[in-house]
């Protein structure tokens, strides 16, 4: 099996929101949701430690996620004051460094600490497999719980590497998904603290107005966690082909999500109130499209990932059919390959490309 870095999983979401376990079997913790009626996505999850190993997901970028935003967030994601989602994003992050402490994990703060990592799991045998942490880089998905621009510092010391400005709806720094709101000044304060100290830049979720002036306004390395083709599936949530070429120019990589209402067209938008066709309308080969697409777009396969978003607020009800765990994302390798990938351009899309980005960009 080839090695995955997947560039957005929400984990510790899962854990203090869903209250998930994420140190349980996959079925173990599905069966235990059989009788739970609070969303379609119990009972159904994807993503657990064990399952991550299993499939050879040995590094991702581990989610801080808890919006402030009184306009048109997402509701899970959403808490009513910034002192509610400023303490969700503490806990999140403790949950993380509980997980390390454990050995379940390893956070990676450093270059020197990803070179380790990554060589230790291109290593990885079967029988050490069930025992070798996963290694997580914190990354903010929205910032709403920032309380302050001149407050990064405290989560840099802390660990964060990377950050998005934004969520769904309008943000506290900028417009998100679903919006046309610009940068808010506020924002470009918190540009200036993420050059300042590092932290590299996600522009996943920036709405339009905001992409552009977001780009223009932070000068350092830029990337798309979890980010699909406007091309293929033209909704907002999606990057145009132009937007995909200003993160490929600026070196950074995209991150292909697996979320169906991001993967075709044939599938209703989030919460349109549309009746969903079966599953096998979409199946994985449409994670393949995307991917295809970016590196169609760059002209290499240098820019394209993956960034499952797995159990990023649904399961495999809305997953690509032939995807039913996190494991499954190997199945990529021969769908690729059926499309003239090379070993070699399916490792880079699996794991170099992002262990290159991310060992260029880390302290």
């Amino acid at each position: 099996m080839k090695l995955i870095v997947d560039s957005h999983l929400d984990l510790a979401w899962n854990a203090l929101i869903l209250n998930r376990d994420l140190s349980r079997p996959i079925a173990d913790l599905n069966a235990s949701e059989a009788l739970s009626t609070d969303g379609p996505f119990r009972g159904h999850a994807t993503t657990v430690l064990p399952e991550m190993r299993s499939g050879n997901v040995g590094l991702c970028l581990g989610t801080l996620v808890a919006g402030a935003s009184s306009t048109g967030g997402a509701a899970r994601f959403t808490f009513s004051a910034v002192e509610i989602a400023n303490s969700i994003a503490r806990g999140q992050l403790n949950y993380y460094e509980r997980l390390a402490a454990r050995g379940e994990v390893r956070l990676i703060k450093s270059r020197q600490q990803l070179d380790t990592h990554a060589a230790e799991w291109k290593q990885v045998t079967d029988s050490n497999r069930v025992t070798t942490p996963v290694g997580i880089i914190v990354a903010f998905e929205g910032c709403d719980s920032v309380t302050t621009p001149q407050e990064a510092e405290l989560w840099y010391e802390r660990g964060v590497r990377c950050a998005s400005l934004v969520h769904y709806g309008r943000g506290r720094y900028a417009g998100g998904t679903g919006t046309e709101e610009p940068l808010d000044p506020k924002g470009r304060e918190l540009l200036m603290e993420f050059e300042r100290l590092g932290i590299i830049l996600d522009v996943t979720h920036l709405s339009d107005a905001a992409f552009a002036q977001v780009v223009e306004a932070y000068h350092g390395p830029v990337f798309a966690s979890h980010q699909n083709c406007r091309a293929i599936v033209a909704r907002q949530r999606q990057f145009t082909d132009q937007q995909l070429k200003t993160v490929i120019d600026r070196g950074g990589v995209i991150g292909s999500a697996c979320d169906n209402w991001m993967l075709s067209p044939v599938w209703p938008a989030s919460g349109s109130g549309e009746p969903r066709p079966a599953r096998e309308s979409v199946p994985l080969s449409a994670v393949a499209d995307h991917i295809d697409h970016v590196c169609q777009l760059a002209g290499n396969v240098r820019h394209a990932a993956i960034g499952s978003d797995l159990d990023g607020g649904f399961g495999t009800e809305q997953s690509p059919w032939g995807l039913n765990s996190i494991a499954d994302l190997q199945k990529l390798d021969s769908i690729l390959a059926a499309r003239g990938y090379s070993s070699e351009d399916v490792s880079q899309i699996f794991s170099g490309n992002w262990l290159r980005f991310f060992r260029q960009h880390l302290p």
